[in-house]
């Protein structure tokens, strides 16, 4: 009841714990959204928001999750976090790859986001590719890095992407009772 308060809903008294779990259900599911568009940003922490959705869902009456399931899954997605980190860093030093093409890879996914999946994928290319040339490299060089920088950057998401969607289908099975 205390937390109802703190959000603004103390003149309605007569709030049930129903009520309270309508409301869990959806904010969990907001936050599984929102861990699912932040697996292909890089700027949102996508699959931790994902699993904080989890963790809300169980403080509903409909969703029990065990301890081993949440180490379990913790233990995953801090390791695919870390790897989705990891792995373009990586491929872009092991292939030469410079901090503007990076640059020209998260602004050119942002511009094209405009016009969805696709856009977004085009929109990372194309930036990459200009960044590389912005920072001087001849554009056979230039194509070459960032095709290498492109693909490790998918690995990564396609990994988080996967987990956001085994959370999804958790969060998923629970609630198909209720509607």
């Amino acid at each position: 009841m205390q937390a109802l308060t703190i959000i603004g809903f103390s003149h309605k008294r007569s709030i049930t714990l129903i009520n309270m779990d309508y409301f869990l259900i959806i904010l969990a599911g907001c936050f599984l959204i929102a861990g699912l568009v932040g697996s292909v940003v890089s700027k949102l922490p996508g699959i931790p928001l994902s699993y904080l959705g989890i963790i809300i869902l169980h403080y509903s009456s409909i969703a029990e999750f065990s301890v081993h399931f949440f180490i379990r899954w913790g233990v995953i997605i801090i390791a695919i976090q870390g790897l989705s980190y990891l792995i373009p860093e990586w491929g872009k030093r092991k292939f030469g790859g410079s901090k503007k093409g990076v640059w020209g890879s998260l602004i050119g996914m942002f511009a094209g986001m405009y016009f969805g999946v696709w856009g977004i994928v085009a929109g990372a290319l194309v930036g990459a590719f200009v960044g590389e040339l912005f920072s001087g490299k001849e554009s056979y060089k230039a194509i070459r890095k960032t095709i290498s920088f492109f693909s490790f950057f998918m690995m990564g998401t396609i990994f988080q992407l996967i987990v956001g969607g085994v959370l999804l289908y958790h969060y998923l099975n629970d609630i198909i009772y209720i509607l």
